[in-house]
């Protein structure tokens, strides 16, 4: 009697457990979950100075983070070892499912009769994690004593989950009032933070705040503003979106239609 009570307890609990419940104990509610693939992609023309050469972009590291790093060889520099930096208390890595497929999902689950928004939520995220199409796509890191901080980017698995933009700010630029020496202390801010930087990378070889690989945008590029630098490689965040745009039109599971 007790075996068919567990058996018919098994099959119960098969029934009414959702095709998309979760297959580990990954907790959503604890991580952010973002839109990917909503980055702004336009693009400004570059040229080189008069005299200079192209840079190679590819070497210059932000807090020992470059371009193309991988997420889980980022996430070891800072969660693994002591450093200057450390990850925010909060949503230190947040997740994205690029929109497309994040579509895809939603229709999948509201075929299944999925409306509520809070268990179509669940669904989407779900089936995101379990096909791999959920991915680390923003660190933030924070060095506490200065008020520095760093958020650094990542393509999705369909480009390796690589770093493709490092942001790096600090509060050179903010000062409590416009008195003569508050003007002065902000000045001597500035003139110190510039210094590290051309002592690091160099004198600018496009304009007098970037260091470009090529005079194509879609290239490595670094711009400097005043207390912020801006790493970026567009050409390979074009590529990743246009990637998953492609291959989730090829994937839309629609209904078998027959005629």
């Amino acid at each position: 009697m007790r075996l068919c009570n567990y058996i018919f307890a098994v099959l119960l609990l098969a029934f009414v457990t959702p095709t998309w419940a979760a297959t580990d104990d990954f907790d959503f509610s604890n991580f952010a979950i973002t839109d990917g693939g909503t980055t702004d992609v336009t693009t400004n023309s570059v040229t080189l100075n008069a005299g200079a050469k192209p840079i190679t972009v590819n070497n210059f590291d932000i807090a020992g983070v470059m371009l193309g790093m991988s997420f889980d060889d980022v996430e070891t520099l800072f969660f693994k070892s002591k450093g200057l930096y450390s990850p925010r208390k909060q949503d230190s890595i947040v997740y994205s499912i690029q929109k497309q497929w994040k579509y895809n999902l939603d229709y999948e689950c509201r075929q299944q009769g999925i409306v509520v928004p809070s268990e179509l939520e669940q669904c989407i995220n779900t089936l995101a994690k379990d096909r791999g199409l959920l991915y680390a796509a923003e660190l933030h890191l924070l060095r506490e004593n200065t008020g520095e901080t760093i958020v650094v980017y990542f393509t999705s698995n369909a480009d390796d989950n690589v770093v493709w933009r490092i942001l790096y700010n600090n509060d050179v630029n903010e000062i409590e009032g416009d008195n003569e020496k508050f003007v002065d202390q902000r000045e001597k801010k500035i003139l110190t933070f510039w210094q590290g930087v051309l002592d690091k990378y160099g004198a600018p070889n496009s304009g007098t705040d970037k260091w470009i690989s090529t005079t194509n945008a879609y290239d490595p590029m670094m711009t400097a503003y005043y207390g912020s630098l801006d790493l970026v490689d567009m050409g390979r965040y074009t590529s990743d979106v246009a990637k998953n745009i492609q291959a989730a039109r090829e994937n839309f599971r629609a209904k078998p239609y027959a005629f």
